[in-house]
């Protein structure tokens, strides 16, 4: 599980768009917002990814840049980047759910089809969502363990002001005996 002010665990995949993303190379100023998502199947997602999409220029306007990130293959992946209509977001796919651990996040199975008729993978990653500075190290994360009550990105833009603003470092860094 990453560790505020540590490197974050590797992160290299395919994306729909834009070849392949590494964490370490991104090149972001100020660094990556990394969006996990459960998958084509979550309505939730569909209007979160939605809301992030609308939000990634302002999101670029203070140097950072975003990716919505999944265990979906590139078929599904391109499904849900259609159905939000995010051009301005990059999707990258074929997330490996030993990855998505290394992330910390959590893994479910499958329930069939759920409410929007979309059968659910087998097994599938939970959301999480990291703030990952230029130089590789953990800033900020929010992991859940359901698809509901995921923090509004509009509020992450607040923070990120502020954060800039007071020069405010990462939080949550000590590791130690308590």
């Amino acid at each position: 599980m990453p560790t505020p002010r540590q490197k974050v665990p590797a992160l290299k995949l395919e994306t729909l768009d834009h070849g392949s993303f590494d964490i370490v190379n991104d090149g972001a100023e100020r660094g990556t917002l990394v969006v996990f998502y459960r998958g084509l199947h979550c309505p939730i997602c569909t209007n979160y990814l939605g809301e992030l999409s609308r939000l990634t220029p302002d999101f670029a306007e203070r140097g950072v840049k975003t990716i919505a990130v999944c265990a979906d293959d590139r078929e599904r992946t391109h499904a849900m980047a259609d159905k939000i209509e995010g051009d301005d977001l990059r999707f990258a796919h074929s997330l490996p759910l030993s990855v998505a651990r290394d992330w910390g996040l959590s893994i479910s199975t499958g329930r069939g089809k759920t409410s929007i008729g979309v059968e659910e993978p087998d097994l599938f990653n939970e959301p999480g969502v990291f703030m990952v500075q230029a130089d590789g190290t953990l800033y900020y994360s929010t992991i859940q363990t359901m698809p509901f009550i995921r923090p509004h990105f509009a509020e992450m833009l607040k923070a990120l002001d502020f954060a800039i603003e007071k020069n405010y470092p990462a939080r949550g860094e000590y590791t130690g005996a308590v």
